[in-house]
């Protein structure tokens, strides 16, 4: 099994100008955000990743104040002409009832279908997949539908570190097909710096999940696993109160993440 590596855009608020050249020499394959800020920018995007030999992962964040699948159907359109190797989605919002979720995510399927690109929906909170049983409940109706593994939110929510044996948190492991390295804690999404030794629970919690995940993956025959290190900017990150000075410096962090999930991936395939 391959690991792949993206470089989120989102700490830099998606400017890449001048910055693919650093992120492929530091051995990434690619990017993860939404597409350019302005539409007329696409296609110099989509030759820059191509000069640089660089993948792309598309992000889609659905919006409304009811119709969320046109909002998913116009961004997802947008975005394959980019020709992503996956998209990304936030998808509905955690007040949708559970009736019109279902609705959204056979919308959903129905539109992957016709793109031919995966899309992944991301365990994010303030949407559908914002608790492990809530995103259980959906993904027992919809046995195609693809996760996108982002658990620290779920810690937020549930101010504690999901529980990797719980029935629920398993089923989402099994369909998840992507994977955002972020550490969370009891009561946030970010660890001010999963370096530190007083976060070295949460770190090895986290590398366990994605770990978990990769052995499903090879389980189901899958030959690649995409995994993006996506530790972001304030208010995300710690920052020092009446400066606003960040707490770290996020590409050397998220490149310490790439790297620590990479030496531990390694260390997992010596033993199969």
């Amino acid at each position: 099994m391959e690991l792949r590596c993206y470089k989120s855009l989102w700490e830099w608020d998606g400017e890449w100008q001048d910055r693919l050249e650093a992120i492929k020499a530091a051995g990434f394959c690619g990017v993860e955000y939404t597409p350019p800020r302005e539409a007329g920018d696409d296609k110099l995007f989509h030759r820059q990743l191509r000069i640089h030999h660089l993948q792309y992962i598309a992000q889609v964040v659905t919006r409304g104040e009811r119709d969320h699948r046109s909002s998913f159907r116009e961004q997802v359109y947008r975005a394959a002409k980019l020709e992503p190797v996956l998209i990304n989605s936030h998808s509905a919002t955690d007040d949708m009832p559970f009736e019109e979720q279902i609705r959204f995510f056979e919308a959903a399927l129905e539109l992957e279908s016709e793109i031919g690109i995966p899309i992944v929906h991301e365990t994010h909170r303030g949407r559908a997949f914002f608790t492990p049983w809530q995103t259980a409940a959906v993904l027992r109706q919809l046995h195609e539908l693809k996760v996108g593994a982002d658990f620290s939110h779920w810690c937020v929510v549930m101010e504690r570190l999901p529980d990797p044996e719980q029935a629920d948190v398993k089923l989402a492991m099994s369909r998840a097909v992507h994977i955002h390295g972020r550490v969370g804690y009891e009561e946030g999404p970010q660890v001010p710096d999963p370096r530190a030794p007083e976060y070295a629970r949460e770190v090895e919690v986290f590398l366990d999940y994605w770990i978990r995940i990769c052995k499903l993956r090879l389980e189901a025959g899958a030959s690649v696993v995409s995994f993006t290190p996506e530790f972001g900017p304030p208010g995300y990150q710690h920052s020092i109160p009446f400066t606003r000075e960040p707490v770290g410096d996020l590409w050397e962090i998220n490149l310490w993440m790439m790297n620590r999930f990479k030496q531990r991936f390694e260390e997992w395939k010596q033993t199969l």
